[in-house]
Order: structure tokens, then sequence, then C-alpha cells
């Protein structure tokens, strides 16, 4: 995944943007980006944050910034921001999403005209730099921008620091949000609101899907009506997006409450205490325990101080590793205790059956798991929030397949919860992870508690279904 800030202020907006973008550290571990347009031009740095928090990293770079208008960015993956020279003129671009269509459009980048691109590590394009490629292709930032939400196949938003102002970009489906904030002499545009409130600014507005506007010290203004189409991954809620962060009027961690408290609307386990799965899993662990009337617990304390996100490292020994290490179990509240976790969902499950692994040899009597949303079936092609290499790294995958026996079948009946099917890949993925009962949150009922209409919400992970029409059903691929 990444995240991006951006400000336009009338005083200087480098304070401002370094903690903005801070703000996103949780959405990447890789490479952490700012950009600020100043009297003398743009000025840029680069970091690299696997083994450092991007404060410690910039800490000393911003003494050195100065200026009115700047973007930055946290990426897992590719160098941000770029800086371009064009004949459009020198500007800066951060991008969030992926382009599944990449290597096509390099390729025809490349048989149009002299166009070379460089190489990021793994000999993969670096997909920033192929979006400023079409852009510069066109008359102008507004014709480029429209190319650009024509062409890509997948998601892409984007901003591009210019001597104009900020352009901000929100991906035509509206996949990621694009949010603006404002506060006294300045605008700011954000993909976590909860960057916000602690620098003073309040939420003006979520761009549409496909907006396009050019943020100034004076103002906003549109340069791209909203398109028709709405299909925001339903994940952010779930899982990546920061308890404090309201996307769409929608507050995440209210909406885990909600989440939690609908799985215990559906539950008769008896249990001792209802705990989640530091961290993500928490808020859903909590509305479980409030509706269900049952003791909240924290038999597991992370340890935040060094230990970072586990599903970020690429390899999955040290994903494991992590895991483990972050997680403290304390024994005098899982010994001879019938134990409930919420967990936001359950992707791999290698991790997960580590951990239950450690609650029984603590002494645990009984482990229930309730996932915060249905059986992860499907390769998510819009957004990197899992670097799974094949969908068959997915636990309910991995079950269907030893099942079935063979890869080509119907998912129809694994994907109604009430077919016997289903219960049967349930009951094998309980078994894989030695859990005592293993119960998933209904896709109706994920929904319900965003408090979006379904229409808006993307599902494809659960349903292999995408209503945008890039991709067919089922895990097909890019749609010809």
């Amino acid at each position: 995944m990444s995240g991006f800030f951006g400000v336009a202020s009338k005083d200087d907006c480098v304070t401002d943007l370094f903690y903005g973008t801070d703000y996103h550290s949780h959405l990447g571990t890789r490479r952490g980006g700012l950009a600020v347009f100043g009297t003398s031009g743009i000025h840029r740095f680069i970091h690299d944050i696997t083994t450092s928090q991007f404060r410690s990293k910039f800490q000393q770079d911003i003494e050195t910034l100065q200026g009115t208008l700047g973007i930055g960015v946290i990426s897992d993956f590719e160098d941000q921001p770029l800086i371009i020279g064009s004949h459009l003129g020198m500007y800066a671009i951060v991008t969030i999403g992926v382009v599944k269509n990449l290597d096509k459009l390099a390729h025809d980048a490349c048989a149009q005209k002299s166009v070379h691109f460089s190489e990021m590590s793994g000999g993969e394009i670096n997909p920033t730099e192929l979006i400023a490629t079409i852009i510069n292709d066109a008359a102008t930032f507004e014709e480029g921008i429209e190319r650009v939400k024509e062409l890509v196949r997948g998601s892409c938003s984007f901003m591009l620091l210019t001597d104009k102002g900020i352009y901000a970009v929100r991906d035509r489906f509206g996949k990621t949000p694009v949010i603006i904030g404002k506060k006294e002499g300045a605008w700011a545009v954000t993909f976590e609101t909860c960057a916000f409130p602690n620098l003073g600014y309040t939420i003006d507005r979520d761009l549409g899907p496909g907006e396009v506007v050019l943020i100034t010290p004076e103002g906003v203004e549109q340069k791209a009506a909203p398109g028709k189409q709405m299909s925001i991954c339903s994940f952010l809620w779930v899982y990546y997006g920061y308890p404090a962060s309201t996307y769409e009027g929608c507050n995440v961690e209210d909406c885990r409450y909600r989440c939690g408290a609908m799985l215990a609307k559906r539950d008769t386990v008896k249990v001792d205490l209802a705990a989640g799965i530091p961290d993500s899993g928490v808020g859903h662990s909590i509305g479980y325990a409030n509706e269900a009337g049952v003791p909240h617990s924290r038999p597991f304390v992370k340890y935040t101080p060094t230990w970072p996100r586990s599903f970020m490292p690429p390899h999955q020994s040290v994903r494991e590793l992590v895991a483990k290490m972050k997680l403290i179990p304390i024994r005098e509240l899982i010994q001879g205790k019938r134990l409930l976790f919420c967990e936001d969902s359950i992707v791999r499950g290698t991790q997960l059956a580590d951990t239950i692994q450690r609650l029984f040899d603590y002494g645990a009597r009984e482990v229930h798991m309730r996932p915060a949303c249905p059986p992860l079936i499907f390769g998510c092609p819009f957004l990197n929030f899992s670097r799974s290499r094949s969908e068959l790294d997915l636990a309910g995958r991995r079950a269907i397949k030893e099942l079935e026996g063979r890869e080509d079948i119907d998912f129809a009946g694994y994907l109604d919860a009430g077919s016997d099917q289903y219960r049967a890949m349930i009951g094998r993925i309980a078994h894989h992870l030695r859990l005592t009962t293993l119960k998933y949150q209904l896709l109706d009922d994920l929904i319900a508690s965003i408090g979006l209409p379904r229409e808006k919400l993307c599902t494809y992970c659960w349903t292999g279904q995408d209503p945008t029409g890039q991709f067919r059903p089922w895990g097909g691929g890019l749609q010809e």
C-alpha cells in the first residue's frame, strides 16, 4: 500500500507536510518522500524507511526545506515523489494504487516514441514514472490526467506538485479515498483523515470517483467533475484504514465496533473473554464484547517500540518472525480460559496458526476465532495490501483446492454461507488452524456495518465480481 498528504498554505507548509505524511506510516514501510515547491523550484528528499521510522529519517531534511506547496508519500515499493521535467514544466508526482496493465502501457509508450524507463529492484518499472510519461504526452496537465484515468487498469490516485498548485486526482472508481481538509490560511489533501485533527484541519469533503481538483493557498478549484460509479475498497474499514480516519462519512473505529457487534449477534458460543488480535482486530473485539456481554481482555500485548507490521516484509520467514516477536502472551489471561478472538481477516493463515498454537501452549482451554469479513478467496487486482504471489496463498483458496483437487471450479457454492461447500471450506480452514470453532462475518453484515450502499463498495476479494468491468469474474484477469 501507499499513502499521501499534500499542503497548500499561505505560510510555510513544511511542518504540516512532515507530520501529515508521517500519519500515513501504517500504510508502508519501505520508502518515504517529500517534495516542496519554493522560491528556487522543487526540492525533494526520498529515504529508505525499512529499518527506521519516517520521522527519524526526515527530521534533519525538513530544516532545509521551505515553501508554500508540498506533497509527501509513504510507499512500500517505488521511490516517490519523482521530479519530472517536461514541456508542461517542472513538477513532482506521487501515486497510490496498482497499474495492472503496466507492461502493456510501457510497451506502447516505448513503441510510439523514444521513451525509456528506469527499473526498480527486481526489474520492475516504476509505475509513478509511467503515469508521468502518460501525462507528459498531453498538451496540458488536465488532458494528461484524463488520459491516465482512461488508460490505467487497476487503480490510480495521484498528486502533481506544480507551480500552479497541487493537482489532486482520485482513482476513476474511487478505490482509495482522497479527502480535502482546510484551516485558516491553508488547504490539505490526504488519504487518511487521522492526519487532520492534530494539525488543526477539518474535513471539507471527499473527492468523488475520478474527480480532479487544483489546490492552492486560496482554495480548491474543480478541474474535472466526479464520475457516477463508486467502488471504494471495503477492506479499508476491515483492516488497513487507520481507526481515527473517516472515509465517505464512515469512521473506521465506529465501523469496527458495529462489525464486532454483528458477529456477536449471530453467535451462541460460551466463552470467558473476548479479545482482538492486535491491532486491527481490537476494534472488532470491543464491539463483540459489548454486544455479547462478556469481558474484554488482552491475552496478547503488542510490543510497539520496535516491531513493525508483519504483513509488510517480502519474505514469509521474516513475516512469521515479526508476527511472533511483536505479540507477547500473558499466561494469567490464557491458562484454563475459553478464549474468543476477533481478527480483521484470515489472509494466508500461517501467522495465525502459530499464534493459536501459542495460546494452547500457554494453557488455553478453547480458542474460537471470529474474522470480521468473509473468507478471502480472490486476490485483489486493485491494491497492494498483500504481496501474496498466488491466490493459492490465501487460506480460503487453499482449502477449496484441497476439497476439489483441482483449480478449474465453479466457486458459487463456496460463496454461499448456507451451502455444504462453504461449511466444508470453513471446516478445513479451522482444522488447519487447530481452532475450536471458526465463524466468519457475513458479507451483508459487513456492508451494513460500513454503512454505505452495496453498489458503492468493492467486495472483489470475497465475491470475485468486479462491477467496474475491468476484470473478468472470479479472478479471471483483465478484460480484453
